[in-house]
């Protein structure tokens, strides 16, 4: 029985994200995927366009759907323009972000890899609260930054995070943080998530890590960790050390999980170097497009497009230039969709 359409807002982003958005629907649709696309612009071509990287439009398709899949956007360094993934994080309240990392290609430095990292979206260093403070004749003298964490969304993010481990029958979780220095900011967030963590003491192995320690660790031993439930900025530095184990940017997706919506991503940037060059890697999109197929209960499809990846990579060894091989998108794309539909 053909599933009920799934209304899905589709943004196609910067740079190579035209390439990889128009790689995963064409893989998507031999999937048989049920997603009724809207497709909304953001980025710097809406800000070309409509005068705002975020347009209204935007901003309401995905009120409407409460569901989405994103190409990579560009903020560029030094410009006044906030970060869009920031403002739908914050529009939507998409507290969660998760970045699972599982090894696709074996036989590479570090093998058998199998991580997710939980991390909290909306708080801490991250949320850009900053300021120059002017001395004398010198505008910028000083520069000043603050984090915020809320004890009520630490204990949010730490609910999410147990709750996760236990429903994907995950063994331990470790608390991530830099409470030794940052004794309030990550103290309340270490403290709190003990606290929420007491009830699912029988059911997982709690520990935490200060962040230093926790970064030397991943390049050491990543297999001593499973589930890492740490802050904002942390976890934006830790989560690309760990795409790192299994490959890079270029396999690694990650989701924003909110109460009434959910926003799923390739996590690398836009790549304007290599745009419209035909040589982007779309595996992170696609493994996005997987866990957005389980958040809607698609777990079949999100499973036969994990083994479609697998099988293309491993056993037709077809990849792209990122990954050692000679592909185009075109052509990587075309392996998946043979594999789909033999």
């Amino acid at each position: 029985m053909t599933p009920a359409a799934i209304p899905a807002t589709l943004i196609t982003g910067d740079g190579i994200g035209p390439e990889i958005v128009a790689a995963t629907r064409s893989v998507f649709e031999a999937l048989g995927t049920p997603f009724a696309w809207d497709e909304q612009p953001a980025g710097l071509g809406a800000a070309e366009q409509f005068g705002d990287p975020l347009p209204e439009c935007t901003l309401e398709s995905i009120r409407r759907t409460g569901l989405a899949l994103k190409g990579p956007l560009t903020t560029p360094v030094g410009s006044p323009m906030r970060s869009v993934n920031v403002r739908l994080r914050e529009t939507f309240k998409l507290y969660a972000n998760l970045r699972p990392a599982q090894t696709l290609i074996p036989g590479g430095r570090f093998d058998d890899i199998d991580l997710v990292l939980v991390r909290e979206n909306l708080e801490g260093f991250y949320v850009g609260y900053e300021h120059y403070v002017p001395i004398g004749d010198d505008p910028r003298a000083v520069a000043q930054g603050t984090g915020i964490n809320t004890r009520e969304g630490c204990r949010r993010i730490a609910e999410w995070a147990f709750d996760y481990a236990v429903r994907h029958g995950r063994k331990k979780v470790t608390i991530i943080h830099k409470a030794n220095i940052l004794k309030k900011l990550t103290g309340l967030f270490l403290e709190t998530a003990y606290e929420v963590g007491k009830p699912y003491r029988d059911r997982l192995i709690i520990e935490d890590r200060i962040v230093d320690n926790c970064a030397m660790q991943l390049v050491l031993n990543p297999w001593q960790f499973d589930v890492l439930l740490t802050t904002n900025l942390f976890g934006d530095i830790l989560s690309d050390e760990i795409a790192g184990l299994i490959g890079g940017l270029g396999m690694a997706p990650g989701g924003n999980i909110g109460a009434h919506a959910a926003i799923f991503e390739a996590v690398h940037g836009s790549a304007p170097d290599i745009a419209g060059k035909g040589i982007a890697n779309p595996t992170a999109l696609l493994l996005a497009g997987a866990m957005m197929l389980d958040h809607v209960g698609q777990h079949d499809r999100a499973q036969q497009l994990r083994q479609a990846l697998r099988d293309t990579l491993n056993i037709d060894n077809v990849r792209t230039g990122d990954l050692g091989g000679s592909a185009s998108t075109v052509d990587y794309t075309a392996a998946l969709v043979r594999r789909l539909t033999a």
